[in-house]
């Protein structure tokens, strides 16, 4: 299994996820403070994209890394692995 391992890499996916986390404490407050159901879909429609993209960055993490001491994948078992994560993650 392979791992993030770029430093910058890592720091900007925590900091998209803590992104995400404030608008999902906002929802929240939303929802506690009686606001329209539009807008609260709204905000969930857009912290959902927010956790889509890390979500796909991470995914391509781990296409394109391989595995520690493994050799190098053809383009064919790379695909073939996109293909099983996306089936089952995504």
């Amino acid at each position: 299994m392979s791992i993030i391992e770029n430093e910058r890499h890592k720091r900007d996916l925590v900091l998209r996820l803590k992104r995400v986390e404030g608008q999902l404490r906002g929802i929240q407050a939303m929802i506690d403070e009686g606001h329209d159901c539009e807008r609260v879909t709204q905000q969930l429609s857009a912290a959902r994209r927010a956790l889509d993209k890390v979500f796909f960055q991470v995914l391509a993490c781990a296409i394109q890394a391989s595995p520690p001491g493994a050799k190098a994948q053809a383009p064919e078992q790379r695909l073939s692995q996109a293909a099983e994560l996306l089936a089952k993650f995504g």
